[in-house]
């Protein structure tokens, strides 16, 4: 089957829509409304590539061949607007342990409550509320990470979490992944015959070899996929990743769908801008550069670095807003230099730190989508990333420049070439923040959840319902030749 992935023109009037029909494996037909017309495919084993021409502009959108047909376009699937009954397995609890998921999840949870569905949260049991926007909290007995004391873990298959799910009587189970816990929503799915998404929040792969034994790393792609070949959809936070799990084959490329980015613009906004916590993370110097990052403090998260970067700007500080296992190893990294280290700060307090800094800098090369680096350009604040995982999504390569600047991974001279001008300009600091908080005005989590809900949800339970026909096909076969019987629809 082939399946068309469209680009979007955000300034084409009047709107692209294209559609496909499969006649054969060399025929591909295109409906084009518009001023965009097809002048040309390119097509390889596996894949092809449309170009699409408007007043002489060419932008390229992939087509894909896929083994499997894909589910029908939104308005042909039957209710999905539907209130549904969603069982979400969340690991570690995005209410106690801070992650990047933690607002992801926080957010989703709310806005699928306000558009009507039915919410059961299961998650490990540390600092589980008793009730959050009305869904139903479920703490399961968790245990530490063997490799990471501060993660709590939990398999989630006891008799009282199987009876709570089952008395729910859930439409679809959502589990993160990867981790323990997905292994019990995935039984208790299948115990209980019903779709599961599984979306992919940690890359594991590459953590391995900094926390445990490097020959890991193949076993744990073999478990990763295990369990995305299982489930009937799979999300990702970027397509970075995205493009990672199709080039190891963890599942069918038609079955990852991208869980579009979404940041509190209310909460992070340059109006937090405080004088007073600016003196605190200067370690009371106020009129000097200020550097600033926030997130968990992890050896994976090459934060090292930034020692590196530092020590070429004598005259600037730099602040670390958050916890995490590697942070005393820091606090010894950048004895006797010009850090501040918080601690985690949460609130008002967390909205001021962001927006009282002058730049802010995220060396990790493994964020799957790097939402610390969404809220300080929502505050104002210009950032310089790491040109890895999922951040070129956030600062594409049309927007370099303009609302943030990418280094190359491990070159400190392009850092320095980028990080230096900002901290030297004020003029132009105040430029790209503007530019950073207007582009991430566009982006929402109530719409990043209405599209899960309608559209995602949906996809996996048409891939379900297709999976369970062709399952029980040979049995309903013979039953019909058998009894003679008329055939049994499933989708």
């Amino acid at each position: 089957m082939l399946s068309i992935y469209p680009c979007t023109t955000s300034s084409l009037t009047p709107k692209l829509t294209l559609t496909t029909r499969l006649h054969s494996r060399k025929q591909l037909k295109l409906k084009q409304t518009g001023f965009v017309k097809c002048v040309g495919v390119k097509r390889r084993r596996g894949s092809g590539v449309v170009f699409l021409r408007k007043d002489n502009k060419m932008s390229i959108t992939e087509v894909r061949e896929e083994e499997e047909e894909g589910p029908p376009l939104l308005e042909e699937i039957e209710g999905n607007s539907k209130p549904r009954r969603i069982a979400l397995f969340v690991e570690p609890s995005p209410f106690a342990y801070v992650s990047g998921y933690k607002n992801r999840f926080q957010n989703f949870i709310r806005y699928l409550r306000e558009m009507g569905d039915e919410v059961m949260v299961v998650t490990t049991h540390e600092g589980v509320p008793e009730e959050f926007y009305g869904a139903k909290l479920i703490g399961s007995r968790s245990f530490p990470c063997p490799w990471y004391k501060k993660v709590p873990l939990s398999l989630a298959l006891s008799p009282r979490i199987i009876s709570e799910v089952a008395n729910f009587k859930p439409d679809i189970i959502h589990a993160s992944s990867p981790g323990i816990m997905v292994f019990g929503a995935l039984f208790i799915a299948k115990l209980l015959c019903v779709p599961i998404v599984m979306s992919y929040h940690t890359h594991v792969p590459i953590y391995i070899p900094r926390y445990t034994f490097s020959w890991l790393v193949t076993p744990m792609w073999l478990v990763i996929k295990f369990l995305h070949r299982a489930a009937d959809l799979t999300l990702v936070p970027s397509a970075a990743i995205g493009r990672d799990l199709e080039a190891a084959r963890v599942t069918a490329g038609n079955k990852i769908r991208l869980w579009n980015k979404g940041v509190d613009s209310e909460s992070f906004h340059p109006r937090f801008r405080s004088q007073e916590m600016r003196l605190r993370l200067s370690g009371g110097e106020p009129e000097k550069p200020l550097i600033i990052h926030v997130g968990r403090l992890g050896v994976e998260k090459s934060l090292d670095f930034l020692k590196v970067v530092m020590d070429k700007l004598p005259d600037a500080r730099i602040a670390f807003i958050g916890d995490g296992p590697y942070r005393e190893e820091l606090e010894n990294i950048f004895s006797g230099m010009p850090a501040i280290f918080t601690g985690m700060l949460q609130g008002e307090e967390l909205s001021q730190a962001y927006a009282s800094g002058d730049v802010f800098v995220m060396p990790s090369e493994s964020e799957t989508l790097g939402l610390v680096v969404l809220e300080a350009m929502s505050s104002g604040v210009p950032v310089v990333a790491v040109r890895a995982g999922g951040i070129p999504d956030i600062i594409s390569d049309d927007q370099e420049g303009k609302t943030g600047f990418l280094y190359n991974p491990g070159d400190i001279d392009d850092c320095l070439s980028k990080l230096v001008p900002l901290l030297a300009n004020q003029e132009l600091r105040e430029i790209m923040g503007k530019a950073a908080r207007e582009d991430m005005e566009q982006y929402d989590w109530r719409a990043a959840t209405r599209k899960i809900r309608n559209e995602q949800y949906n996809a996996a339970i048409w891939f379900w319902r297709k999976k369970r026909a062709e399952l029980l096909g040979p049995i309903q076969r013979f039953f019909r030749f058998i009894f003679n019987s008329p055939e049994v629809k499933y989708g």
